[in-house]
Formats: C-alpha cells, sequence, structure tokens
C-alpha cells in the first residue's frame, strides 16, 4: 500500500509542477488538472480494498458511493461558482456595476488600490470572497485598461478577498464549515479575527502601492454617456436584484438549510426571468449582449473544468489518508504550538486546497469543553484565518485566485515572483497581531 500511495502523490505532485509551469510548457491548466484528478483515481483503483477495508462484500458499491459523494460535493462548488459568475455578468452587461464603478473612479493609482481595497474586503465578508472577487474583476476592467497595472489591482482583489472573507462566518468555505460545525460562533470569530484579517490586507496592500506610479490616462475611465431614466431604472433594479440576491444566498441557506448553490439557482432564475422582461419589446440586435441565453457563452469554463480537476484530485490525497497523516506529522513535530500548526497549515493551503486541510483538522481533533481547543479557543480561530488568509500566498491556492487567475490570465510565474512575498509578510503580521490581542491585551 505504502508504494500505491506514493505513486498518488508522485502523480499529484507532477500534475502541480506543470499546472505551476503551463506559461513555460504552453499546456492548458484544466487539461493538467483533469489528467491530474483521473490518474490519482485511477491509482487508487489498482487496490481500492487496501483503502477501503470495511467494505467486504460491498467494494464496489462503495467505490460508487464514494465518487459519488465527492462528485456530489464538487458540484456543489462548481454550480455555486457559475452561478455567480453568470449573475455577475448579467449585472455587468447591463450596466449595473456603474454605480460601484462611480464609486471608485479616481485618476490617481494608489487611491484607486486603497478604495478598491476596503470594499473588496467588505463585500467579501458580505457575499464570499468568490462572487467577490468576480464582482470586482468586472468593475476593475471598467476603470484600468492598461494590462501591467490591471495585474497589480487582481493581485490586490485576491488578497483582499481572501482576508475579508476570513473573518466572517459566511465569507469563506473553510469559515463556513468550521461555524456549522458549532467550532466557532459568529461573534467570537469577527471580534477575534477581523483585526488579524484587516492587518494581512493592509500591509500587502501599503507595499504594492509603490508599485504603481502617476494617474492613469482619462481615456482608461471610461465616461458614461447620456442613458434614459427607464435605462437608469433597469440598470438599478438588475443591480440590486443581483447583488441583493447574491447577499440573500446565506439568508437562503439558514431558513431553508439547503445547499448555497441552490439560493444561487434561485437568484439566477430570478434575474434571468427579469432581464427577459425588460428586454422583450427590444430587438434581438439591442439587446444581444445582455440576454442571459448569450451571456451563458462567456462562462470560463476552462476555469470550471480545472477546478473539477483539482478538487477531485485532493479527495483521492484525503480517502488514501496522506492529508490526515500529514496534519497528525505537523501536531507530533509541533509539539502541540498553535500558532506554529495552524501557520503551516495555512501556508499548506495555498499548495493544496484549503477545504480537504480543514475538514482534515475537525477530524483529528476534538471540541474540548474549555482552553485553547474550546469553541472560539485559540486553534480554531488561527484555524479560520491561516487557512483563509494563507491560500493568497499562491495564485492557485485559493478559488479567489484561481477565478482571477482565469479571467485576467495571470500567470503562476508572475504571482510567485511579484506577490507571494509580498503576501506572507502579511500573514505574519496579521498571526503577530492576533498573538498580541491574545497574549497582551486580553
Amino acid at each position: 500500500m505504502g508504494t500505491l500511495i506514493t505513486a498518488i502523490i508522485v502523480v499529484f505532485v507532477l500534475g502541480y509542477l506543470c499546472i505551476a509551469l503551463e506559461s513555460v510548457l504552453k499546456v492548458n491548466k484544466a487539461a493538467i488538472a483533469l489528467l491530474m484528478c483521473v490518474g490519482c483515481w485511477t491509482l487508487f483503483m489498482v487496490n481500492p480494498g487496501g483503502f477501503l477495508a470495511e467494505a467486504g462484500d460491498n467494494l464496489m458499491s462503495t467505490i460508487s458511493e464514494l465518487l459519488k459523494n465527492h462528485l456530489g460535493d464538487t458540484a456543489e462548488t462548481l454550480f455555486f461558482l457559475m452561478g455567480a459568475m453568470t449573475i455577475v455578468e448579467i449585472v455587468d452587461a447591463n450596466g449595473g456595476f456603474n454605480f460601484v464603478r462611480d464609486m471608485l473612479k479616481t485618476r490617481n493609482k494608489r487611491k484607486l488600490l486603497w478604495r478598491m481595497a476596503f470594499m473588496t474586503f467588505i463585500l467579501s465578508a458580505i457575499l464570499d470572497n468568490l462572487t467577490t472577487s468576480i464582482v470586482m474583476i468586472m468593475v476593475l476592467r471598467k476603470l484600468v485598461q492598461e494590462r501591467n497595472d490591471r495585474l497589480i489591482y487582481a493581485a490586490m482583489v485576491i488578497i483582499a478577498a481572501n482576508s475579508g472573507g476570513a473573518f466572517s462566518p459566511i465569507g469563506d468555505v473553510t469559515t463556513i464549515m468550521l461555524w456549522i460545525k458549532g467550532f466557532i460562533t459568529t461573534g467570537g470569530v469577527i471580534t477575534e479575527v477581523f483585526v488579524p484579517s484587516l492587518v494581512s490586507m493592509v500591509v500587502p496592500v501599503f507595499i504594492m502601492q509603490y508599485m504603481l506610479k502617476g494617474k492613469l490616462d482619462k481615456s482608461q475611465n471610461i465616461q458614461e454617456g447620456e442613458i434614459s431614466p427607464a435605462v437608469r431604472h433597469q440598470r438599478r433594479t438588475i443591480f440590486i436584484f443581483g447583488v441583493g440576491g447574491l447577499i440573500f444566498v446565506p439568508i437562503f441557506r439558514s431558513l431553508t438549510s439547503l445547499p448555497p448553490f441552490m439560493g444561487i439557482l434561485l437568484v439566477l432564475g430570478l434575474l434571468w426571468t427579469i432581464t427577459e422582461i425588460f428586454h422583450r419589446k427590444t430587438s434581438e440586435e439591442d439587446t444581444m449582449g445582455k440576454r442571459v441565453t448569450d451571456l451563458l457563452t462567456r462562462i470560463d469554463m476552462s476555469t470550471i473544468l480545472f477546478f473539477l480537476g483539482i478538487l477531485m484530485a485532493v479527495a483521492c490525497l484525503e480517502e488514501v489518508g496522506v492529508l490526515t497523516a500529514l496534519g497528525q506529522q505537523l501536531d507530533q513535530a509541533s509539539g502541540g504550538n498553535h500558532y506554529l500548526v495552524t501557520g503551516v497549515i495555512g501556508v499548506l493551503s495555498s499548495i493544496v486546497d484549503n477545504v480537504p486541510l480543514v475538514a482534515g483538522c475537525m477530524g483529528m481533533y476534538e471540541l474540548a469543553p474549555m482552553g485553547d481547543m474550546a469553541v472560539d479557543g485559540i486553534f480554531w480561530q488561527l484555524l479560520a484565518y491561516c487557512a483563509g488568509v494563507g491560500g493568497s500566498m499562491l495564485i492557485i491556492g485559493s478559488a479567489a485566485g484561481v477565478v482571477v487567475m482565469g479571467l485576467e490570465k495571470i500567470t503562476f510565474g508572475w504571482y510567485l515572483k511579484r506577490i507571494t512575498w509580498i503576501v506572507f509578510v502579511g500573514y505574519l503580521a496579521g498571526m503577530f497581531s492576533y498573538w498580541v490581542m491574545r497574549s497582551i491585551i486580553a
């Protein structure tokens, strides 16, 4: 079994390296991710009984259920992603984000960086870091046309979105997991993790502002022409139902207990209906760019397939016990130092998806009635912070990073060279601020 597990790890590592070297190999990362996924699971099937000894005579049935469960979990994320991307495209195509664009508009490059950073940080806590990243990139495209500058702003969006999602119970998948399972509470994670999350965003933005000089050309700030009151009303309505609907998704989940993608589909169906009503009396030529049937073709399916391959490959690592074993080794090597364990997990979350890492920690440790492992204890709050913020260190370390990578065609190498060290500095600064709050101020 040891040889088989090693082979699975080798396939995953080789696939990851090929994804990291996409700009050199000139092979789309989605293709590599799919090959990596199938390769890992094929090796798993060489001797599935060794991993599923408890299945007995029902081995094939157990394997089928196992794959369906993992695919179902992955599909929830993918449908949420596709729905959110489509909703944002609808709002953007109908001019709904002009309101946000006008709030941010300035010719000073550094002022724009700070304004976008704080708006992204706040929105990611209200919506989620994935949806917020999509929204802000759409707004960014309307404000900055120069490629090199836009890459810096896009990197900032990733950082601010992940930092903002880390202190909110609904801002990131990992915080949602910890919140639903009762490891953290809404009040606890907001009051204790807000300052570290803010620090982890402010420090990188302070450094990154020196990468930008001068002012934007007037031509880069696209001016909006005169529009009729009816059109303005339609844009406002689409914006309210689009962004308001995204805010309603976590509320819908709490009211119905249905998974988030069902709320997204509800909002998409409602927004689709509204736009059809608005444009039913308009010629097809005038509304082609605004109708949902046309906007669906703009969804980046390569990003969706990349996400599918990555999540399913990581699921294979989870099934063979690699992630759990890694967590146990970390705990032993650190001597129980929670800052060290969660800090390393945060770094690993930039390489391996943070969802199975956090899930492994939740299964490895149990809630204690009091102390660092109690509800809202140091370990669980640090885990929420580190798993969320740590994903910003590499561009493929978070859902927000993957989406921005696909939308803006940012290469892994560019981000690694220019941004990774900046994120790491902010990451450590945030952890230090948490230590000060817990050890000195408290």
